[in-house]
């Protein structure tokens, strides 16, 4: 027998979470190379795998509806991944780029939770367990680069230490860094009009 045709923000949405899945397994994949050995990178790695997984079991639920996610779906995550990794890491610190990182697999736990509820209220059961089920999972590898994103607070200057230690890298840190510089001269000098009761 058929699936139950899916409502249009489950079209959408396991569109969004295909994209947003592959995202998440591209960069912290490039990611975790670039931190090297330790545990943000082996965290990251299983992050990686739990994606990959991911992905696969998706393309089994989703073909039952008649609905794919590759080459265009999943192509798009991969292209917004190499843009965070050959533009954006680039200008981050060690400690940005995971903190950052985190917020790849929150976003894929709230639409997993948000989907679970469009199942839930559609009746279709075995729909909504699958993506409780993964959102649970991929809570469980939020969780450790979460804490690896609280724990280069510990060594702060190896925290500041550009993710990309390329000369690009090392090129685009540099001038992040100059930006931020200029930021706090100006917000400085706009402290000190606002003291001094200065006009402007």
């Amino acid at each position: 027998m058929a699936a139950a045709a899916l409502h249009p923000t489950e079209n959408r949405g396991y569109r969004e979470l295909y994209a947003t899945t592959q995202r998440l397994a591209s960069h912290w994949s490039r990611l975790a190379g670039r931190l090297g050995e330790g545990d943000a990178a082996t965290a990251l790695e299983a992050g990686v795998r739990a994606a990959r997984q991911l992905l696969d079991e998706l393309a089994l639920q989703t073909a039952r509806y008649g609905l794919h996610g590759f080459p265009a779906a999943r192509g798009l995550g991969a292209r917004m991944a190499g843009a965070k990794n050959e533009v954006g890491d680039r200008f981050l610190e060690r400690n940005q780029a995971l903190r950052l990182a985190v917020l790849d697999a929150y976003h894929v736990k709230l639409l997993l939770g948000y989907l679970a509820e469009v199942a839930g209220h559609r009746g279709d059961a075995p729909l909504a367990e699958f993506c409780r089920s993964w959102e649970g999972r991929i809570g469980r590898i939020e969780l450790p680069v979460r804490r690896a994103a609280l724990a280069a607070g510990s060594d702060p200057d190896t925290a500041i230490k550009p993710v990309d230690a390329s000369a690009p890298g090392r090129a685009a840190h540099g001038l992040a860094y100059a930006i931020g510089t200029a930021g706090e001269w100006v917000d400085g000098r706009a402290a000190s009009h606002r003291r001094s009761g200065a006009p402007g």
